[in-house]
This record gives structure tokens, C-alpha cells and sequence, in this order.
């Protein structure tokens, strides 16, 4: 969730906006000093009323600055009976429909970093700049809801070609869990693919074709909501810049 330039929202009005039933978010801090040390996800819930809520921490620390993977004494997945208040940082989810189950899927990242184009100048409207980002561990979390659907939220690698083979490794385990579990799948979150590509050559669908990044002139999208399984009724609901991220969110209505 890096905040646009100049942005004085706050995580609670950018809910509101959304008013989700459930709400899957990428790029999450857990504890950390740069967002005054709260548990975003936390406040996220409460402002949802939420009934459950996790958070998959992909590194300890801060990205781009000190950070560290995860050992086997970390906590994997953070709830509500979690003490841990080591900062982190991640993905996350809210649902006001009960949680029967959450799970975690490691998926690795690219040993090799590259360079990404960012906006450039204080108001994110300059010239674009390219800097050098190495990737960090990547990550699914899983969250089986009480009314039959089962949601993997994730933030894929940027790196090309690594991306594709995370995506691949959710879509076999998204198969074989709606086998055994009987639920209906979808996954949803930063895919850093663009024009579509999550769903070339594949049985699976996108729910919603919108450009979503960066916010404030989307131009290419890399967020998706897939599912392989039939929608018997479907609205796409309008979005518009929460004023908390420089990705615009996706929302789909589900009968």
C-alpha cells in the first residue's frame, strides 16, 4: 500500500470507500516505524467490522531497507491469537464472512533483481526514473470462507518469467484444494503481469479488465481477480483512487 505522493488519506477513509464484504491487500506493514508501528490489517478489520482477519508476512523488517526471511520460529500467519509484534511486512486479509481456515504458500522469489521505472518528482508526475530493486520472498495466503469460496490473495515478483511460474504453481494448488475441499477459487492480488497474461492459454478467466496502475493515471493493470469456476452473476463495481495506494483496487460483486 506505498502512498501516493501528496496523499492525506487514511487506511480507515480508503476502506470506507470500498466498503468490501472480504478484502485482500498487498503490501501491508505489520509493527513497522514508517507507518507509525500499527497493525495495518488490524485497523483495516475494525473498520470493516470484519469478523476475521490474517496477515503473511513475506520478509521481517523493511523492504528496501533492513530486512531478513523468516525463520522456522516466526509466526507464518498472524490472527487475531497472535502476540507477535515483531515488524514485517507482507500480505493480508479481512472478511465480515467467517474464515473456517487459513493457510500460507511459500513461492519463492528471483535470486536476480532488475530495474523498475518509477514515477518520478515529489507529486509522482515527473520523469519517470529507473532503479535497481532486488525481489523479495513471495507468498499466497489462503483464507477458506464459511459460504464455499476459497480466496488466495498474493503480490507475485516483478521479475519476468518468475512471476509466470508462481502463478502456475497457485493455479495447480488452487485446483487440487477445490478438489479436496469442494469450494470454489479465486485468486486475487498484485500479479505484476500485464495485459492479461495471467489468463493466456489457460482455462481460467480474469473478472474484472481494468487499468489499475499507478493510481493516479492508471495505465496498465497488473491487479486480477481469476477464477476457473462459473459466476452465475456477476458486477464489476467502479473503483476510484482510495488515496492510500499507488494501485487502484479492483472490486466484483458475487452472487
Amino acid at each position: 500500500m506505498s502512498i501516493p505522493p501528496g496523499s492525506k488519506a487514511s487506511l480507515a477513509s480508503a476502506v470506507k470507500k470500498i466498503a468490501p464484504q472480504v478484502l485482500a491487500v498487498q503490501e501491508v506493514d505489520y509493527f513497522l516505524p514508517r507507518s507509525n508501528s500499527v497493525n495495518q490489517i488490524q485497523e483495516i478489520a475494525k473498520t470493516m467490522k470484519a469478523v476475521d482477519w490474517a496477515f503473511a508476512p513475506s520478509i521481517i523488517g523493511t523492504p528496501g531497507e533492513k530486512w531478513r526471511a523468516l525463520k522456522d520460529s516466526d509466526e507464518s500467519i498472524i490472527t487475531t491469537a497472535s502476540k507477535s509484534q515483531s515488524g514485517a511486512y507482507g500480505i493480508a486479509f479481512a472478511s465480515t464472512i467467517p474464515v473456517t481456515a487459513f493457510e500460507r504458500i511459500e513461492l519463492g522469489r528471483s535470486l536476480v533483481g532488475m530495474p523498475l521505472l518509477v514515477p518520478g518528482g515529489e507529486d509522482g508526475r515527473g520523469k519517470p526514473r529507473f532503479i535497481y530493486v532486488q525481489d523479495e520472498p513471495r507468498v499466497a495466503l489462503v483464507a477458506h470462507l464459511e459460504n464455499g469460496w476459497s480466496i488466495i490473495n498474493t503480490h507475485l515478483s516483478f521479475v519476468p518469467g518468475v512471476n509466470f511460474k508462481q502463478l502456475n504453481k497457485l493455479k495447480k494448488w488452487a485446483e487440487k484444494s477445490s478438489k479436496e475441499t469442494g469450494n470454489k477459487v479465486v485468486i486475487m492480488g498484485d500479479l505484476n503481469l500485464p495485459k492479461n497474461l495471467p489468463v493466456v492459454a489457460s482455462s481460467w478467466k480474469s473478472l474484472v479488465t481494468q487499468n489499475t496502475y499507478p493510481s493516479w493515471g492508471a495505465k496498465i493493470q497488473f491487479d486480477y481477480i481469476l477464477t476457473k469456476d462459473s459466476v452465475k452473476k456477476l458486477k464489476v463495481i467502479e473503483t476510484t483512487a482510495t488515496g492510500i495506494s499507488d494501485h487502484l483496487p479492483i472490486t466484483v460483486e458475487i452472487e
